[in-house]
């Protein structure tokens, strides 16, 4: 049986239990300004209210694997009639990939609008790919190719990652091997081949 004289400690006890508690759910919160993985980071690069119904829908499977082979990338680049494409090859293990992501979700928050961006990602794991997609998060939807053979029927397989230009029409226009060292060669290459303004 309690004693009279240890409620107020329990009680204070208890309290500070609570406290700490508290305090501790609240710091673990969102800011709202949080950049990092995570769902903040894995929101739409840009909205997509107003936008014509093939990018809007691109920009919408943003990070989503949403098909598997030639076909699929096919059937994509059919969807994007009318819209240049820029289709960029990835992997999971490639290094230079990690790096030059960041490049494309600037690219697509500033172009998306008027141009589609698709991932090719190529040789490698289904679930790793999911796994970096979700860790480092594009924007773009991807077509998987488990063998690079569609990369390779592209000009591709040879190096990770490469990029791939299409203009309105679906015709393959420029590929750039390797990645980019900056944000402004990428947007210099769009704005030539994608957008045929240089």
């Amino acid at each position: 049986m309690w004693k009279k004289g240890r409620w107020p400690l329990l009680g204070l006890l208890g309290l500070t239990v609570v406290l700490a508690v508290v305090i501790a759910v609240a710091g673990s919160g969102s800011s709202g300004t949080d950049t990092g993985g995570g769902a903040a980071a894995s929101a739409p690069v840009r909205p997509t209210k107003g936008l014509p119904p093939a990018l809007a829908q691109n920009l919408d499977e943003g990070d989503e694997i949403v098909g598997e082979g030639e076909g699929a990338l096919e059937q994509r680049l059919a969807e994007l009639e009318g819209h240049p494409v820029v289709v960029n090859q990835w992997a999971s293990w490639c290094t230079p990939c990690r790096v030059e992501f960041p490049f494309f979700r600037e690219a697509i928050e500033r172009y998306g609008d008027r141009v589609a961006f698709v991932g090719l990602d190529s040789q490698d794991e289904r679930a790793a790919a999911e796994e970096f997609l979700v860790e480092v998060p594009v924007g773009f939807p991807s077509i998987f190719d488990p063998d690079a053979s569609v990369a390779a029927s592209l000009g591709g397989a040879r190096s990770w990652p490469t990029t791939f230009f299409f203009d309105a029409d679906g015709d393959q226009i420029h590929t750039r091997i390797g990645a980019y060292a900056t944000q402004e060669l990428l947007e210099q290459d769009i704005e030539r081949f994608a957008l045929a303004e240089g």
